[in-house]
């Protein structure tokens, strides 16, 4: 509940990193980059500052999603979820890394567009599902449709 939780707006930087555990639960890892832009005044002109690099890792149900999602280097992305810094020994040199352990990823729809497809939780649904499906909201339903009212909202 304490969590700090984040939310980043970037590009994937390395192609994404699948992979499903020994116990089988899905994970993925992209590292993305943010490069903020300051207003020089004194130039009048845009300059980029450093880059900050995050490791984004998706688990289980995430993770899968965005392995079928096609998320490549250079895409824009969005990342919320809980923030993690992990400090670690190198060279005799301490680091620090960020990571977010992400609860949501996305492309970035003010840079491109991309066409969402529902999962379909227990396998996919047939055609004869899909028909019968129809026919209980048709005897469910308040008011009667007319064939280009279906055309409509289909």
């Amino acid at each position: 509940m304490n969590e700090a939780h984040i939310t980043i707006i970037g590009w994937i930087a390395a192609e994404p990193y699948y992979t499903v555990t020994t116990n089988g639960t899905s994970f993925l890892s992209i590292r993305v980059g943010c490069t903020p832009r300051r207003y020089d005044r004194e130039t009048g002109q845009w300059q980029d500052v450093d880059t900050l690099f995050v490791t984004v890792n998706c688990w289980r149900g995430l993770a899968d999603n965005v392995n079928a999602s096609e998320f490549q280097r250079g895409h824009p992305v969005l990342v919320t979820g809980r923030l993690r810094i992990r400090q670690y020994e190198r060279d005799g040199q301490w680091r620090f890394s960020a990571e977010i352990e992400a609860t949501t990823v996305g492309h970035d729809l003010s840079r491109g567009t991309a066409d969402f497809r529902p999962v379909q939780r227990g396998g996919a649904l047939t055609e004869e599902d899909r028909q019968q499906a129809r026919e209980v909201a048709d005897q469910w339903a308040l008011t009667p449709v007319t064939e280009g009212e279906t055309e409509k909202a289909a």
